[in-house]
């Protein structure tokens, strides 16, 4: 459960943008499952067969930061499963979680934020 696998595919251009977006802002170390970045660590949920694994992770003044592409998706349940483990394990190792979400995506990612209750998570519009 990467992005969702064949999301991941169809959104690889805007993966490589927020990369670049994020690369301008000073963070460093960056992390991404795209060709030439070393993958993100996954995180395994005991007892099935699923691996969250963040859609880019990077650093900024010492501080590590989480971030998922939050785009239409076919599995929006699997996605808010995922931000909202994302979340929590941010909170335990004080990491910084944000979604980036791109135009023509600010409403599903709005009406997905709000079904889950994470209105503490910022989000980067690119």
């Amino acid at each position: 459960m990467v992005m969702i696998t064949q999301d991941k595919i169809k959104y690889a251009e805007e993966l490589s943008t927020s990369i670049s977006y994020l690369e301008n802002l000073g963070y460093s170390n960056i992390k991404a499952d795209l060709e030439g970045y070393e993958t993100p660590k996954s995180y395994h949920k005991i007892g099935s067969d699923i691996d969250v694994t963040p859609d880019i992770v990077a650093e900024k003044e010492g501080r590590k930061h989480i971030f998922d592409l939050s785009l239409k998706s076919e599995k929006p349940r699997l996605l808010k499963s995922k931000w909202l483990f994302l979340n929590t394990l941010s909170k335990i190792k004080s990491y910084r979680f944000r979604l980036i979400t791109m135009k023509g995506h600010y409403k599903f990612t709005n009406e997905t934020v709000d079904a889950i209750n994470l209105d503490t998570v910022k989000l980067v519009k690119i």
